[in-house]
């Protein structure tokens, strides 16, 4: 069956040649994170009649506390929220963020500019109502080197209202390296030896389960991610989650739902089956994503874009940066990548506006969940230099095809 034009085709057969050698690593992974969950779900006696719905109030609901002391034994943490009433993962960062927060405190962004959703929350360069700065927090930023955090400069940005540093696992839309956990590590012990009571905070959206640990087992304080990521292995309907240490944790809940009530509350309407399979096969699919986007690297640097990471740079997140250089491509790589989508793939993507994005954006995903990151998609505000965001993957096979189509589709130009 000849899907694709000819020269694409004879592409796909030397990229998988390059690619094939570097999974390895990325298997590797999975099989130790995979022999993670096993041994938390035997820990903590996982079993069938955890599955139940709760209603109400949800007291004494003992799927979601029992897969609470999963995630946070996953994590390296003392305690996790896992909940789906986290309507993103912007929504489990700001619960950490107005939870922890007062007024006359600081935040520092210590990897620079945050992503455009994490910017409205903060107020930062343009005013949003109900914003951390209408409330009277302060904002900075350290910019980041080409190499990553500036540790140098961490001292010198260090102030005693400085309460929490924000630390950015993944690269959001911008060309910038994801940080490792080693580079976690570094940075939180750094932060700490100039101001101890500095809460670190990680936003750790899409890096779950690319490493053998989480950040909070190397330093943080407290971190979030949302469930229709890489934690929720493609099943997760919708939610997010928050980990770390118990007194910020419980902090956090109090945003979530009230002052006094945190984490006791909040029924389990959805399946608490589909969060606990979704996080059992988490390992999994974070490894065919991985996949999908070193054979994207592969292919889209044979074709002669820039691309980051490269093929063989070590991975921090699931996110694949492609560099087209024209809207015109972004919107041909993302109609091309629609194309072989299981769900939608009649529909054509249009650059249009988002809520909490300044400058138009276009995405690409029929995804059985609305939204999922953990499903192929692919987006990108469209400004200079037009830099397309490709992520996520149920399997390879799908992401290789997906990843096949928006190269032709741009080679028809």
């Amino acid at each position: 069956m000849n899907l694709f034009p000819s020269n694409i085709a004879a592409l796909k057969i030397k990229a998988l040649e390059t690619a094939r050698p570097l999974f390895a690593a990325v298997d590797d992974i999975a099989e130790q994170n995979t022999a993670k969950v096993l041994k938390a779900f035997r820990n903590h006696q996982v079993s069938e009649y955890l599955f139940r719905t709760t209603t109400g109030y949800g007291y004494g609901d003992s799927g979601r506390e029992r897969l609470e002391a999963v995630w946070a034994e996953l994590g390296g943490a003392e305690k996790a929220l896992v909940r789906t009433q986290f309507v993103s993962g912007t929504h489990a960062l700001a619960c950490v963020l107005f939870g922890l927060l007062r007024p006359g405190d600081e935040l520092l962004a210590v990897t620079g500019a945050p992503y455009d959703t994490m910017q409205t929350v903060i107020g930062y360069k343009v005013h949003t109502p109900g914003s951390l700065k209408e409330c009277g927090i302060g904002y900075r930023e350290l910019p980041m080197n080409p190499e990553g955090v500036n540790i140098a400069a961490i001292a010198g940005h260090m102030r005693k209202n400085t309460r929490i540093a924000l630390i950015q696992r993944s690269r959001g839309y911008s060309l910038r390296k994801p940080l490792s956990i080693a580079e976690i590590k570094v940075v939180c012990a750094e932060i700490k030896r100039h101001n101890p009571e500095c809460i670190c905070f990680v936003d750790n959206c899409y890096g779950e389960f690319v490493d053998t640990l989480e950040p909070t087992a190397v330093g943080a304080d407290i971190m979030a991610g949302s469930l229709i990521k890489n934690p929720g292995g493609g099943i997760a309907p919708s939610g997010g989650y928050i980990a770390g240490k118990d007194d910020l944790v419980d902090m956090a809940a109090y945003r979530l739902t009230a002052p006094g009530l945190g984490g006791e509350l909040g029924a389990s309407l959805a399946d608490s089956r589909l969060l606990y399979q979704g996080l059992f096969l988490a390992p999994h699919v974070v490894a065919q994503s991985l996949k999908g986007a070193i054979f994207a690297a592969v292919l889209f640097d044979l074709l002669g874009y820039k691309t980051l990471p490269q093929a063989d740079d070590i991975r921090s997140d699931i996110i694949q940066a492609i560099e087209l250089g024209s809207p015109e491509k972004m919107i041909a790589f993302c109609q091309g990548l629609q194309q072989y989508s299981p769900v939608d793939a009649h529909v054509h993507p249009v650059p249009g506006p988002m809520p909490g994005y300044t400058d138009q954006v276009i995405m690409a995903g029929g995804t059985f969940i609305q939204g999922s990151s953990i499903e192929l998609s692919a987006d990108g505000p469209l400004r200079p230099p037009y830099i397309v965001y490709l992520q996520g993957g149920l399997t390879f096979e799908h992401a290789m095809l997906g990843i096949l189509g928006a190269a032709s589709a741009i080679a028809e130009l």
